[in-house]
């Protein structure tokens, strides 16, 4: 039986890893296998930074990916948090009854939801609000470099 709460707890804390597709779909699936690539990207971004400073243009070109990673496995999270029992019963656990206690919800899925709505949000917004800082001041270094 797949378990709600470790599914959300999975997505929130091990997403960007693809744990929790692994854990849902088995080791086949391809999304899963895909999910670790722009966090990677987006860590190898951060080393950038911190070696050649934030003028790198690689480093922020590759920052957000890891920020935009941990708010979908976060939005996954909320997602499969908030399912009904028969939903997620229906999806996962087919052979069991609607009302099997896997899908059902426990305060440490609701904490899982919160945490993840709280973190998912700042860290999107985080990675909108650098990816924009970012390309504004490249775009007046440009304009600065024309005018002269």
């Amino acid at each position: 039986m797949k378990n709600k709460t470790l599914a959300a707890w999975l997505a929130f804390v091990g997403g960007p890893l693809g744990l929790h597709r692994f854990y849902l779909f088995g080791f086949t699936d391809v999304l899963g296998w895909l999910l670790p690539l722009p966090t990677a990207l987006g860590v190898y971004g951060i080393q950038r930074a911190l070696r050649f400073g934030q003028d790198d243009g690689l480093s922020w070109a590759l920052i957000p990916l890891v920020g935009f990673t941990i708010a979908a496995c976060a939005l996954n999270a909320i997602v499969y948090g908030l399912k009904s029992p028969e939903q997620w019963n229906a999806q996962f656990n087919p052979s069991f009854d609607e009302n099997a206690a896997a899908g059902q919800t426990h305060w440490l899925t609701i904490g899982a939801v919160a945490l993840s709505l709280l973190l998912g949000t700042t860290v999107l917004m985080s990675s909108i609000v650098f990816s924009f800082q970012r390309y504004f001041e490249f775009q007046i270094e440009e304009a600065r470099l024309i005018s002269q």
